[in-house]
């Protein structure tokens, strides 16, 4: 069976200050259509999804303990690419029935959008974190 991947969702990027990125993208033409929180270790972080047209980036602050990581990448990083998907359950069963190295269990839900949503990664041979993501 082919995946139906109908677009690249988002591109998600580490940053340091959310707000200051929040403006550089800004100055960009992008317009923030979701901000939100999350739990990583016990701690807070931060997610803004920022659209310009079709071109969605996810900038997200991880808590204060993990930004030393982040702050040591020199040219930047990008962290993940995100497709879309319509059911998330039938792809994370279709790439689990191919033995696909998932990093998740099951599907995670995000209290992101309106209604939430549901992603996960699989890890590609070079180490590159693919997410398969649905916006309930």
């Amino acid at each position: 069976m082919a995946l139906k991947l109908s677009k690249i969702q988002h591109i998600g990027i580490p940053v340091t200050n959310i707000v200051q990125s929040e403006a550089f993208y800004t100055r960009l033409g992008f317009s923030k259509v979701m901000a939100s929180t999350f739990q990583h270790k016990g701690e807070e972080g931060q997610v803004a999804m920022m659209q310009s047209g079709d071109i969605v980036m996810e900038l997200y602050q991880m808590p204060d303990s993990e930004l030393a990581e982040i702050r040591s990448r020199s040219n930047g990083h990008i962290d993940h690419i995100a497709f879309d998907v319509e059911d998330i359950d039938a792809v994370f069963a279709e790439l689990k029935a191919q033995s696909f190295s998932i990093v998740e269990d099951a599907p995670v839900y995000l209290p992101f959008w309106a209604k939430g949503c549901k992603y996960f990664y699989i890890i590609g041979p070079d180490g590159e974190r693919l997410e398969f993501n649905q916006i309930l």
